[in-house]
């Protein structure tokens, strides 16, 4: 949950302005709107999945880059897949991740974010993001955002939470899904598994 919370918290401070900025200015200037946001909708804190979700669809999700995501959390397999099955994969990954933000999201409790200075060269495109989540009366969680400069602007492609990685962390229950049940048998697993959290949002607080 923490790992949810984490880059739930932080693809909501990723809108950019009309004029891009570097991608640690461009998280730094939005997370504190969008602190403020949560901590004034009572809405969200009561876990109310409907403003939640429209939410992830409005703010979270341009800010993926969830081909690379899915081809990443793949691996080895994701050339076995087609390009109808990756077409799925992706969409089921996507869902996947959306249904958990949405439920990470509710469990915002005065979270602070301290932001490293970037490490990067003028002109890379490939950067690093390094953030520490703290909350009162726990130890901080640091926080490392892969992030890759896209035509559309800055895309997040991995994150690394205590130094466990996303795509490394889904790689492996992927890689085990599909020598069990082939590309067909995870997109099984993934929709079912989307299923199941939505039948548990729709028992919540709407």
């Amino acid at each position: 949950m923490k790992l949810f919370f984490a880059l739930c918290f932080f693809f909501f401070a990723t809108t950019v302005s009309a004029q891009e900025l570097a991608p640690d200015a461009q998280i730094k200037k939005i997370s504190n709107e969008v602190i403020d946001i949560i901590k004034q909708d009572k809405d969200i804190q009561a876990g109310n999945r409907k403003k939640i979700n429209e939410l992830v669809d409005a703010k979270v999700l341009p800010h993926f880059n969830f081909s690379r995501m899915t081809a990443l959390a793949m691996g080895r397999n994701w050339p076995k897949a087609n390009a109808e099955q990756q077409k799925v994969l992706v969409g089921e990954f996507r869902t996947l991740l959306v249904h958990t933000y949405s439920g990470a999201l509710s469990t915002y409790k005065n979270e602070v974010i301290e932001f490293k200075p970037l490490r990067a060269a003028a002109g890379d495109t490939d950067v690093t993001v390094r953030t520490q989540v703290k909350r009162p009366g726990t130890e901080p969680i640091s926080i490392d955002y892969g992030m890759e400069k896209t035509p559309a602007g800055w895309k997040a492609y991995d994150v690394v939470v205590g130094g466990v990685s996303l795509v490394t962390n889904y790689r492996e229950t992927f890689n085990a899904e599909i020598r069990d049940g082939g590309v067909d048998g995870l997109i099984k697993s993934l929709a079912g598994k989307n299923r199941s959290l939505e039948t548990q949002a729709s028992a919540k607080p709407k």
